[in-house]
Protein backbone atom coordinates (compact mmCIF):
# COMPACT_ATOMS: atom_id res chain seq x y z
CA UNK A 1 0.00 0.00 0.00
CA UNK A 2 1.17 3.55 -0.74
CA UNK A 3 1.56 5.91 1.94
CA UNK A 4 -1.44 8.46 2.62
CA UNK A 5 -0.99 11.72 1.19
CA UNK A 6 -0.06 13.96 4.14
CA UNK A 7 -2.04 16.78 5.14
CA UNK A 8 -1.25 20.14 3.36
CA UNK A 9 -0.43 22.87 5.54
CA UNK A 10 -3.48 25.41 5.26
CA UNK A 11 -1.21 28.33 6.73
CA UNK A 12 1.04 27.68 3.78
CA UNK A 13 -1.83 27.63 1.35
CA UNK A 14 -2.24 30.82 -0.43
CA UNK A 15 -5.83 31.83 -1.95
CA UNK A 16 -5.70 31.35 -6.19
CA UNK A 17 -6.27 35.00 -6.63
CA UNK A 18 -2.99 36.09 -4.39
CA UNK A 19 -1.11 33.31 -6.34
CA UNK A 20 -2.12 34.48 -10.15
CA UNK A 21 -1.20 37.94 -9.07
CA UNK A 22 -4.98 38.93 -9.20
CA UNK A 23 -6.23 39.68 -5.95
CA UNK A 24 -8.88 42.34 -5.33
CA UNK A 25 -6.56 45.37 -5.26
CA UNK A 26 -4.51 44.10 -8.40
CA UNK A 27 -7.76 43.97 -10.59
CA UNK A 28 -8.81 47.63 -9.18
CA UNK A 29 -5.98 49.11 -10.35
CA UNK A 30 -5.84 47.00 -13.29
CA UNK A 31 -9.05 48.44 -14.47
CA UNK A 32 -8.46 51.99 -13.08
CA UNK A 33 -5.39 51.90 -15.65
CA UNK A 34 -7.50 50.80 -18.30
CA UNK A 35 -9.78 53.38 -17.67
CA UNK A 36 -7.00 55.89 -18.12
CA UNK A 37 -5.83 54.44 -21.07
CA UNK A 38 -8.62 54.62 -22.78
CA UNK A 39 -9.20 58.45 -22.06
CA UNK A 40 -6.66 60.27 -24.12
CA UNK A 41 -7.55 63.20 -21.82
CA UNK A 42 -7.37 61.81 -18.74
CA UNK A 43 -3.49 63.20 -17.78
CA UNK A 44 -5.59 66.87 -18.51
CA UNK A 45 -8.72 66.70 -16.94
CA UNK A 46 -6.26 66.16 -13.45
CA UNK A 47 -4.26 68.75 -14.10
CA UNK A 48 -7.42 71.22 -14.72
CA UNK A 49 -9.06 69.09 -11.51
CA UNK A 50 -5.51 70.19 -10.02
CA UNK A 51 -5.63 73.64 -10.45
CA UNK A 52 -9.40 74.66 -9.45
CA UNK A 53 -8.33 73.06 -6.59
CA UNK A 54 -5.70 74.73 -5.63
CA UNK A 55 -7.40 78.54 -6.60
CA UNK A 56 -10.02 77.37 -4.64
CA UNK A 57 -8.04 76.82 -1.31
CA UNK A 58 -6.06 79.16 -1.70
CA UNK A 59 -7.77 82.22 0.19
CA UNK A 60 -8.23 79.80 2.87
CA UNK A 61 -4.33 79.22 3.17
CA UNK A 62 -3.72 82.76 3.06
CA UNK A 63 -6.20 83.30 5.48
CA UNK A 64 -4.66 81.20 7.86
CA UNK A 65 -1.27 82.56 7.90
CA UNK A 66 -2.77 85.90 7.90
CA UNK A 67 -4.32 85.44 10.93
CA UNK A 68 -0.93 84.10 12.60
CA UNK A 69 0.81 87.23 12.22
CA UNK A 70 1.28 89.38 14.95
CA UNK A 71 -1.05 92.20 15.75
CA UNK A 72 -0.78 95.11 13.53
CA UNK A 73 1.60 93.46 11.02
CA UNK A 74 1.73 94.92 7.33
CA UNK A 75 3.30 94.52 4.16
CA UNK A 76 3.66 95.62 0.88
CA UNK A 77 4.99 92.41 -0.50
CA UNK A 78 2.46 89.31 -0.30
CA UNK A 79 5.14 86.93 -0.26
CA UNK A 80 5.62 88.09 3.04
CA UNK A 81 2.11 86.86 4.76
CA UNK A 82 3.53 83.01 4.40
CA UNK A 83 7.27 83.88 6.13
CA UNK A 84 7.79 84.04 10.01
CA UNK A 85 7.13 85.42 12.14
CA UNK A 86 3.95 83.15 13.71
CA UNK A 87 1.48 83.44 16.67
CA UNK A 88 -1.53 82.19 18.04
CA UNK A 89 -2.08 85.16 20.58
CA UNK A 90 -4.61 86.75 18.28
CA UNK A 91 -6.93 83.47 18.69
CA UNK A 92 -6.54 83.73 22.63
CA UNK A 93 -7.62 87.44 22.02
CA UNK A 94 -9.93 87.21 20.11
CA UNK A 95 -11.92 84.31 22.01
CA UNK A 96 -10.84 86.39 25.08
CA UNK A 97 -12.21 90.04 23.54
CA UNK A 98 -15.11 89.28 21.70
CA UNK A 99 -18.38 87.78 21.30
CA UNK A 100 -17.49 85.12 18.30
CA UNK A 101 -17.88 82.39 20.46
CA UNK A 102 -21.26 83.66 21.32
CA UNK A 103 -22.17 84.69 17.62
CA UNK A 104 -21.07 80.72 16.47
CA UNK A 105 -23.41 79.58 19.12
CA UNK A 106 -26.59 82.20 18.02
CA UNK A 107 -26.09 81.11 14.28
CA UNK A 108 -25.70 77.49 15.32
CA UNK A 109 -28.73 77.06 17.57
CA UNK A 110 -30.66 78.97 14.93
CA UNK A 111 -29.90 77.10 11.70
CA UNK A 112 -30.32 73.95 13.52
CA UNK A 113 -34.23 74.70 15.18
CA UNK A 114 -34.69 76.65 11.48
CA UNK A 115 -34.48 73.28 10.08
CA UNK A 116 -36.09 71.35 12.72
CA UNK A 117 -39.07 73.12 12.43
CA UNK A 118 -38.39 73.54 8.54
CA UNK A 119 -38.74 69.72 8.26
CA UNK A 120 -41.52 69.31 10.67
CA UNK A 121 -44.04 71.79 8.64
CA UNK A 122 -43.00 71.29 5.35
CA UNK A 123 -43.06 67.66 5.24
CA UNK A 124 -46.72 67.79 7.49
CA UNK A 125 -47.93 70.18 4.07
CA UNK A 126 -46.61 68.23 1.15
CA UNK A 127 -48.12 64.80 2.81
CA UNK A 128 -51.54 66.70 2.82
CA UNK A 129 -51.29 68.28 -0.11
CA UNK A 130 -50.30 65.38 -1.65
CA UNK A 131 -52.30 62.00 -0.38
CA UNK A 132 -55.45 63.79 1.40
CA UNK A 133 -58.20 64.88 -0.37
CA UNK A 134 -59.84 68.23 0.97
CA UNK A 135 -61.08 71.57 -0.77
CA UNK A 136 -59.05 73.95 -2.64
CA UNK A 137 -55.74 72.02 -2.52
CA UNK A 138 -54.83 73.01 -6.21
CA UNK A 139 -55.18 76.54 -4.85
CA UNK A 140 -52.79 75.95 -1.82
CA UNK A 141 -50.53 74.23 -3.69
CA UNK A 142 -50.24 77.33 -6.11
CA UNK A 143 -49.73 79.66 -3.60
CA UNK A 144 -46.38 77.76 -2.86
CA UNK A 145 -45.12 78.16 -6.65
CA UNK A 146 -46.40 81.46 -6.18
CA UNK A 147 -44.21 81.60 -3.12
CA UNK A 148 -41.17 80.87 -4.85
CA UNK A 149 -41.39 83.78 -7.18
CA UNK A 150 -41.50 86.51 -4.50
CA UNK A 151 -37.98 87.99 -3.76
CA UNK A 152 -37.52 87.54 0.26
CA UNK A 153 -36.32 90.99 -0.15
CA UNK A 154 -40.15 92.18 -0.85
CA UNK A 155 -41.76 90.63 2.07
CA UNK A 156 -38.96 92.44 4.35
CA UNK A 157 -41.13 95.51 5.74
CA UNK A 158 -44.48 93.43 6.20
CA UNK A 159 -42.14 90.68 7.98
CA UNK A 160 -41.35 93.26 10.42
CA UNK A 161 -44.13 94.98 10.93
CA UNK A 162 -45.78 91.31 12.40
CA UNK A 163 -43.16 90.26 14.19
CA UNK A 164 -42.90 94.00 15.79
CA UNK A 165 -46.46 93.49 16.14
CA UNK A 166 -46.15 89.95 18.34
CA UNK A 167 -43.20 91.55 19.85
CA UNK A 168 -40.41 89.25 18.29
CA UNK A 169 -38.09 91.79 17.37
CA UNK A 170 -34.71 90.99 19.24
CA UNK A 171 -35.41 87.64 20.43
CA UNK A 172 -34.44 83.89 19.29
CA UNK A 173 -38.05 83.62 18.05
CA UNK A 174 -38.06 86.25 15.99
CA UNK A 175 -34.62 84.76 14.42
CA UNK A 176 -36.47 81.80 13.95
CA UNK A 177 -40.12 81.39 13.54
CA UNK A 178 -40.45 83.79 10.10
CA UNK A 179 -37.62 81.41 8.45
CA UNK A 180 -39.65 78.27 9.22
CA UNK A 181 -41.51 78.54 5.85
CA UNK A 182 -40.12 77.21 2.68
CA UNK A 183 -41.95 76.57 -0.44
CA UNK A 184 -39.32 74.96 -1.92
CA UNK A 185 -39.43 72.22 0.40
CA UNK A 186 -43.18 71.95 -0.11
CA UNK A 187 -42.66 71.72 -3.34
CA UNK A 188 -39.53 68.93 -3.43
CA UNK A 189 -41.66 66.57 -0.48
CA UNK A 190 -44.83 66.99 -2.66
CA UNK A 191 -43.29 65.81 -5.75
CA UNK A 192 -41.19 62.82 -3.99
CA UNK A 193 -44.88 61.79 -1.89
CA UNK A 194 -46.29 62.03 -5.51
CA UNK A 195 -44.03 59.29 -6.70
CA UNK A 196 -44.75 56.78 -4.16
CA UNK A 197 -46.90 53.97 -5.35
CA UNK A 198 -50.68 54.44 -4.38
CA UNK A 199 -51.12 50.52 -3.60
CA UNK A 200 -48.65 51.03 -0.80
CA UNK A 201 -50.99 53.71 1.15
CA UNK A 202 -53.99 51.83 -0.11
CA UNK A 203 -52.71 48.35 1.14
CA UNK A 204 -51.73 49.96 4.74
CA UNK A 205 -55.22 51.62 5.18
CA UNK A 206 -56.52 48.57 4.60
CA UNK A 207 -55.01 47.24 8.04
CA UNK A 208 -56.46 50.04 9.64
CA UNK A 209 -53.43 52.46 9.13
CA UNK A 210 -54.63 55.94 10.18
CA UNK A 211 -52.89 59.14 8.18
CA UNK A 212 -50.92 59.78 11.04
CA UNK A 213 -49.54 56.65 10.65
CA UNK A 214 -49.49 56.40 6.98
CA UNK A 215 -47.18 59.68 7.70
CA UNK A 216 -44.64 58.89 9.96
CA UNK A 217 -44.32 54.78 9.11
CA UNK A 218 -44.15 54.99 5.78
CA UNK A 219 -43.93 58.15 4.00
CA UNK A 220 -41.03 59.52 6.15
CA UNK A 221 -38.82 56.58 6.08
CA UNK A 222 -38.97 56.48 2.33
CA UNK A 223 -38.62 60.38 1.92
CA UNK A 224 -34.84 60.25 3.56
CA UNK A 225 -32.88 61.30 0.69
CA UNK A 226 -35.36 64.89 -0.24
CA UNK A 227 -35.68 65.54 4.00
CA UNK A 228 -31.59 65.28 3.88
CA UNK A 229 -31.50 67.35 0.93
CA UNK A 230 -34.11 70.11 2.40
CA UNK A 231 -31.95 69.79 5.78
CA UNK A 232 -28.98 70.44 4.12
CA UNK A 233 -30.31 73.67 2.21
CA UNK A 234 -32.51 75.05 5.05
CA UNK A 235 -29.10 74.89 7.53
CA UNK A 236 -26.47 76.63 4.77
CA UNK A 237 -29.75 79.56 4.10
CA UNK A 238 -29.99 79.78 8.33
CA UNK A 239 -26.77 79.82 8.60
CA UNK A 240 -25.62 82.63 5.81
CA UNK A 241 -28.64 84.59 6.42
CA UNK A 242 -27.58 88.33 7.11
CA UNK A 243 -30.56 90.70 6.18
CA UNK A 244 -33.17 89.50 8.62
CA UNK A 245 -30.91 89.28 11.52
CA UNK A 246 -29.75 92.94 11.15
CA UNK A 247 -33.07 93.72 10.54
CA UNK A 248 -34.67 92.03 13.84
CA UNK A 249 -31.66 91.89 16.43
CA UNK A 250 -30.33 94.94 18.18
CA UNK A 251 -28.33 93.19 21.26
CA UNK A 252 -25.01 92.47 20.39
CA UNK A 253 -25.25 89.65 21.93
CA UNK A 254 -27.74 87.96 19.94
CA UNK A 255 -25.87 88.75 16.89
CA UNK A 256 -25.49 85.80 14.41
CA UNK A 257 -22.57 85.27 12.90
CA UNK A 258 -23.18 86.83 9.24
CA UNK A 259 -23.79 90.48 11.41
CA UNK A 260 -21.43 89.95 14.10
CA UNK A 261 -18.61 89.57 12.07
CA UNK A 262 -19.35 92.36 9.49
CA UNK A 263 -19.68 94.90 12.77
CA UNK A 264 -16.17 93.79 14.01
CA UNK A 265 -14.31 94.34 10.81
CA UNK A 266 -15.72 97.39 10.38
CA UNK A 267 -13.30 98.60 13.06
CA UNK A 268 -10.46 97.36 11.46
CA UNK A 269 -10.84 99.16 8.34
CA UNK A 270 -7.11 99.24 7.73
CA UNK A 271 -6.16 96.13 9.39
CA UNK A 272 -6.12 92.37 8.26
CA UNK A 273 -4.49 90.65 11.15
CA UNK A 274 -7.35 90.44 13.57
CA UNK A 275 -10.33 90.56 10.95
CA UNK A 276 -8.62 87.39 9.19
CA UNK A 277 -8.71 85.77 12.79
CA UNK A 278 -12.40 86.25 13.44
CA UNK A 279 -12.70 84.96 10.03
CA UNK A 280 -10.49 81.63 10.55
CA UNK A 281 -12.39 81.20 13.96
CA UNK A 282 -15.95 81.77 12.29
CA UNK A 283 -14.81 79.21 9.41
CA UNK A 284 -13.78 76.75 11.80
CA UNK A 285 -17.54 74.88 12.40
CA UNK A 286 -18.55 75.36 8.92
CA UNK A 287 -15.48 73.56 7.74
CA UNK A 288 -15.69 70.44 10.24
CA UNK A 289 -19.67 70.72 9.70
CA UNK A 290 -18.23 69.77 5.51
CA UNK A 291 -15.86 67.12 6.46
CA UNK A 292 -18.47 65.27 8.01
CA UNK A 293 -21.30 65.29 5.92
CA UNK A 294 -19.79 66.06 2.94
CA UNK A 295 -21.37 62.64 1.67
CA UNK A 296 -24.84 63.46 2.64
CA UNK A 297 -23.72 67.39 1.53
CA UNK A 298 -23.20 65.76 -2.24
CA UNK A 299 -25.93 63.47 -2.33
CA UNK A 300 -28.37 66.10 -1.00
CA UNK A 301 -26.99 68.24 -3.88
CA UNK A 302 -27.38 65.56 -6.94
CA UNK A 303 -30.66 64.99 -5.19
CA UNK A 304 -32.48 68.25 -6.24
CA UNK A 305 -30.63 68.13 -9.32
CA UNK A 306 -32.32 64.64 -10.44
CA UNK A 307 -36.09 65.01 -9.33
CA UNK A 308 -37.90 68.19 -9.35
Amino acid sequence: MGQPNPIPNIAEQKPVEKRNGEGPKSKKKRSAALNRSRDPFHPVKVTVAIAVSVLFILPIIWMIFVSLKPDGYSTTNPIEWFLPPFTFSNYTNIISDTLILRWTFNSFIVALITTILTLIVTSLASFAISQMKFRFKRTIFIFFLVGLMIPGEATIIPLYETAKSLNLIDSYAGLILPMIASPLGVIILKSFFDGIPKELFESAKMDGCSNIKLFYKIALPLAKPALAAIAIFTFIGSWNNFLWPYLSILSEELYTLPVGLPVFNSSYSQAYVLPMTANAIASIPVIIVFLIFQKQIIKGISFTGLKG
